[in-house]
Parts: C-alpha cells; structure tokens; sequence
C-alpha cells in the first residue's frame, strides 16, 4: 500500500507538475482511502471495487464532510484509480464510474471598483493599524518607508493583474517587462502566461525598484521581485496579512489577495472585456472557472434593478 502511495504522489509531482499543496491533498485523500479498504478487508490495492471507493465516501459524508470535499476526495480517488490502472496496479479503472456529489459555488466577494481604489491606495497613507509584516530584529533607517513601497507595489500588482498571490510571490526581477509593462508568471501545473499591468502599477514599481528593494535587499533576497522585511522572498502568508490589514485600515469589507483577484476579474467584465480574455488573464484552464465571475455582475445588476426600478 505505502508502495502505491509513494508511486502516486511522485507521478503527481514529477509527471503530472503538480503543486506542493495539490500533492498533499490527493496523497492525504489516498491514505485515507486506503486506510478504509483495508478496514474493510482489502490487502493490497488491486483489490480495490466500487463498493469500497463508495462506502468510503458515505462515511466522510456521515463524517460530516462538506460537498466540496467530497467532490475533492471523488476526483482524488478517480485519479489514483486511471493511474494505477495504467501502471499495473489495478486490474481495472474502478473509479472510472464513480459520481462526485455537486459542489455547491458560492459566489465570491467582490469589492466595488471605488473600494478597491482605496484599498490599493491605503498602502500610501501610513501603515494598517494592525501591521503584521515581518520585521528584522535592527532595522535600517529607511526600513519603514520601504515596507510601504513594498506593499503598494503589491496591492497595485494583485488588482491591476488579478494574478494569484503564489504567482505574485513567486515573479523574480526578469518576469517585469517594463517596457510592454507585461510580468511573465508561472501559474498552476508551471504554465506560463504574460499577463499586462496598468500606469498606477507602473509607477509603484518603479518606485519600489528604485527606492524601497535596495533597502531591504540582503543575502537571501536572490532574483526575487518583493522582498519581506528580512530581505527573504515575500512568503504568501505574510501577503495575505498585508492586505486584510490594509482593508481593515480603510474601513472596508474583510479582504484576501484572492479577493482582489475575483474583484479584478469582475471590474474586467463590467468593463466589457472579453470572457476568454478574462480566461487567459487569470490563467483558467477551463472557461467554466472564468463564468462565475458573470454570475457576479449578473447578481450585481439584478440587485441595482431591485433597488432603483419601480416595477422591481
């Protein structure tokens, strides 16, 4: 069984290009799959049925499960099974029939094109009241001003090009073309994409660039483009604080990196950018993950006509 586990997440990690965190999920999802079969008398893992996958799934859901992560751990089971199938494992693709149960999509928080404005330009207006950036133990004299560089450099790039916070974090000092003002990021399975940014982000990156990076810079810096407070790579946890921060310093709804990024997708929309466009500026692989944000502006314009028509 280990031997199995093993062979599948390295498939995933080294075939398949998988993230750290996705391999996590379907190795923790397969253990416990596992675990259940052989509670229930299976061996090895070619003794593997249907009966098995799905009373294993009944009792997550009598667990108290949620829809999401069963349909998470259906797709996990379903894809250890073709697999194994393929490799020898399994006789047969005894997955291949199994349902997931619909996973209810809720639609996101998005913040109006004003409010995310102020979110972006907080950064410019002193520190959020609950600054939780990392902070170096001697700190330089122009420390400060360069965190709030940083950060507005930050804010800019995550609402001007609705990239994920991993890929914000992750651009180096050669992904910036500032003469197209296009970054070059590397989103989910290593695809790559050029994704465009605006003047205002323009301008913050200059600014960082010139003046706050070469005060935080030091030896573990490397060719990374946002820098913490310690000169490491900014880290997506510490990102995630700056921006709920500065939202709650504005006054504005609780907001995370993720959320400027449907706000961005959103504001595109009611813009009239194209839905594919849209689709390849966030780096979707499925049109599907880029439709809910029109079942967004849909829901926005239904409430303004509840609002304001008279025969609503």
């Amino acid at each position: 069984m280990r031997e199995a586990v093993d062979d599948f997440a390295d498939h995933l990690s080294r075939v398949r290009n998988r993230s750290a965190h996705t391999v996590r999920a379907y190795v923790t999802d397969l253990v416990s799959l596992l675990d259940h079969a052989v509670r229930m008398g299976c061996a090895a893992p070619e003794q593997l049925d249907l009966s098995v996958l799905r009373s294993w799934l009944a009792k997550q859901r009598t667990l108290g499960a949620a829809r999401t992560t069963l349909a998470r751990r259906a797709a996990s089971a379903r894809t250890f099974s073709a697999w194994a199938h393929r490799h020898g494992v399994l006789p047969a693709d005894v997955a291949a029939p199994l349902a997931s149960p619909r996973a209810h999509r809720e639609l996101p928080a998005v913040l109006r094109a004003e409010q995310a404005a102020a979110l972006v330009e907080a950064a410019g207006a002193g520190r959020p009241a609950d600054e939780v950036s990392e902070r170096p133990a001697e700190p330089s004299s122009g420390e400060p001003e360069a965190v709030l560089l940083r950060d507005r450099a930050l804010l800019e790039l995550l609402y001007g090009t609705g990239v994920r916070i991993s890929e914000a974090c992750g651009l180096d000092l050669a992904d910036v073309d500032d003469g197209r003002r296009v970054v070059r990021v590397f989103g989910k399975g290593g695809r790559e994409r050029a994704v465009p940014y605006g003047v205002p982000a323009q301008r913050a990156l200059d600014a960082w660039l010139r003046d706050g990076r070469p005060a935080l810079t030091g030896p573990a810096s490397g060719a990374a483009l946002l820098l913490g407070a310690r000169g490491g790579r900014l880290h997506p946890t510490t990102a995630r604080r700056i921006v709920a921060g500065y939202a709650d310093a504005a006054g504005l709804p609780r907001t995370s990196p993720h959320g400027l990024r449907h706000s961005a997708a959103t504001h595109l929309l009611e813009g009239g950018a194209d839905l594919r466009a849209v689709q390849e500026l966030l780096g979707h692989s499925s049109l599907a993950s880029t439709q809910i944000y029109t079942h967004v502006s849909v829901e926005r314009l239904r409430a303004a006509y509840q609002q304001a028509h008279p025969r609503a």
